[in-house]
């Protein structure tokens, strides 16, 4: 055969359709097919259960009566003080998961789950100290709690979207936005329960909140002493040259032998692009290549400054910061940290009755997440994302016309009228809830894993991740005062806001539907002469070790191919 150039494009063609004619199904039967693979990715999302039970559970706890005497807030009646109390913990998730950035690549993802699940008991710890009508106990806690669960946001779909074969990738990291979405329903409903520990009044028990909040260690303890026992990512073997490991786990997650065809291709696609980073590194960075501990701390800024500096990965940076960006601006941790207030704000009265109405969107939001980890495989990101954002606009309009109507009817004798208007408005809330749960909920985290490439994949999901964070913060402290300021108005931002995202993503995001991580090079490459050269070199990386070989698109010299198969030799037998 030819020689492939980089300029035809089609040696990436047929690579990507003898990748199709060897892997399995995507969808349900693609899990089921995968089995292995998708038990260790269910495990692994218990870092999102810890993260969304605890998004839940705050802001049930700070309606309850007893929190608010323990903590010396009374509910929201201070927006400022409540935003903080919430805001807290993103403030300190945003910087957890820019310092994993650099820890997910130095101790490896495995350690790295550890690490943050340690620092989450420690700041749970410190909330529940609470006592005395002091909030500065709820204020260092969750601010040291913020710092795990970023990290755990971070980390969790990075580890799953390496160990993932191509055509359940897009599920097995949407996982994660299930396991957050479990996470809340479990906590609204288990914070209903205990809502009656003593009473809904005065005579309410400390256990109220007490419980819900320390029973969250034990999922964190879990993950932590179970993620030692699953395998380390390949990707992440590849990246610090124990070739061997990641070839094992390869054929051990794929549940075929080391020589088979599959395995083969997934493992010389992760070596081609290894050596193709290694040899970029060298290029762009030739004064700090001699593996000290200073260079390589040196290399990492210089790898966080590049994804600015360097136009296709500007490109993708700005797609995993804007994704987050607009997923936090559809307004769903306004919604899920002040639903009980929010709902009884629409005339749904008493306590127990917006703490049930709160349970709901859990519900609705979690079972609306199971057809995005069965199918977005196959119905690809972007009509997820548009038609997902649409659904929420419009459930923001209506609930702001609601509110502009009859907020000034809803007190302490409504009319029959303003109480169906608020049914109707909690409604929308709830269909908010399924739109946000099939849509930006899991498909957002599945973008920001997808994009950057091997050596920049943990600090740039870790960008990723901390414009969610970020964002999160500025919804949580500014919503509390824009609702008090301007009741309606609020919604008719967000919901703009939601049109916004809506346009952005059919405009400038691309399909990442089917392609390997790797593949995803060529989406964002610009047509300058650096990307024109980057791309040959890719083709000579994936010459060099032979994939281009194995799947019949070229044929090697004699001298090229014995390499070739002395460098499988060597990789079966070390």
């Amino acid at each position: 055969m030819a020689p492939v150039t980089a300029g035809g494009g089609g040696g990436h063609a047929m690579l990507s359709q003898r990748r199709a004619a060897l892997a399995g199904k995507s969808g349900a039967a693609g899990l089921v097919q995968n089995a292995r693979t998708t038990f260790i990715a269910i495990f692994a999302s218990m870092g999102g259960l810890v993260y969304g039970y605890n998004q839940g559970m705050f802001g049930q706890v700070l309606s309850m009566r007893s929190f608010s005497n323990a903590a010396g807030t009374n509910g929201i009646s201070n927006p400022t003080l409540a935003g903080l109390l919430t805001a807290i913990l993103e403030l300190g998730a945003w910087i957890g998961v820019l310092a994993n950035g650099y820890s997910a690549d130095r101790l490896g993802r495995k350690l790295s789950v550890v690490v943050a699940c340690f620092i989450f008991t420690v700041g749970v710890i410190v909330q529940a100290c609470t006592h005395g009508g002091n909030y500065d106990y709820i204020l260092a806690g969750r601010f040291v709690t913020g710092l795990g669960v970023g990290s755990l946001s971070m980390i969790v779909p990075l580890y799953n979207a390496e160990i993932a074969p191509a055509e359940t990738r897009g599920a097995l990291v949407a996982l994660q936005q299930l396991a957050i979405t479990f996470g809340i329903m479990v906590s609204y409903w288990l914070t209903y329960g205990t809502n009656f520990i003593g009473g809904a009044g005065d005579s309410q028990s400390r256990a109220a909140w007490l419980i819900p909040m320390c029973i969250q260690i034990l999922p964190a303890l879990i993950l932590a002493g179970g993620i030692l026992f699953m395998p380390q990512s390949p990707r992440w073997l590849m990246d610090q040259g124990r070739d061997a490991e990641s070839l094992a786990v390869i054929a051990n997650l794929r549940r075929q032998a080391p020589e088979s065809d599959l395995v083969q291709l997934e493992y010389l696609e992760l070596k081609a692009q290894k050596l193709f980073e290694d040899r970029m590194s060298r290029h762009y960075f030739p004064n700090i290549q001699d593996d000290s501990a200073g260079s390589r701390f040196k290399l990492g800024l210089a790898q966080y400054k590049s994804l600015f500096s360097n136009r296709s990965n500007m490109r993708r940076t700005m797609v995993a910061v804007l994704v987050m960006l607009f997923q936090q601006w559809t307004g769903v941790n306004f919604i899920l940290y002040y639903a009980p207030f929010i709902f009884q704000s629409i005339g749904l009265t008493g306590s127990s009755i917006s703490l049930l109405a709160s349970g709901v969107v859990g519900v609705a939001m979690f079972l609306a997440t199971i057809p995005a980890v069965l199918y977005l495989d196959t119905w690809g990101r972007k009509p997820v994302l548009i038609s997902g954002a649409i659904i929420m606009g419009i459930c923001h309009f209506v609930v702001a016309g609601i509110i502009g109507q009859f907020n000034d009817q809803w007190g302490n004798n409504p009319s029959s009228s303003a109480t169906a208007a608020g049914w109707v408005a909690c409604v929308f809330i709830w269909l908010f809830a399924v739109a946000f749960g099939y849509s930006w909920g899991p498909t957002a985290w599945v973008i920001v894993s997808e994009v950057f490439p091997l050596s920049m994949r943990a600090k740039g999901v870790s960008l990723g991740a901390s414009s969610n964070w970020l964002n999160n913060f500025a919804v949580a402290m500014s919503t509390p005062d824009f609702v008090a300021a301007a009741p309606f108005g609020a919604y008719i931002f967000l919901g703009m806001m939601c049109v916004i995202g809506a346009a952005w993503v059919f405009w400038f995001v691309p399909e990442t539907k089917g392609r390997t991580l790797d593949e995803l090079d060529e989406v964002f490459a610009d047509k300058s002469g650096q990307s024109v050269w980057e791309a040959e070199q890719m083709i000579q990386a994936q010459r060099d070790v032979g994939l281009l070989d194995l799947a019949d698109i070229e044929h090697t010299n004699s001298n090229n191919s014995a390499h070739g198969e002395k460098t499988k030799a060597e990789t079966y037998h070390k």
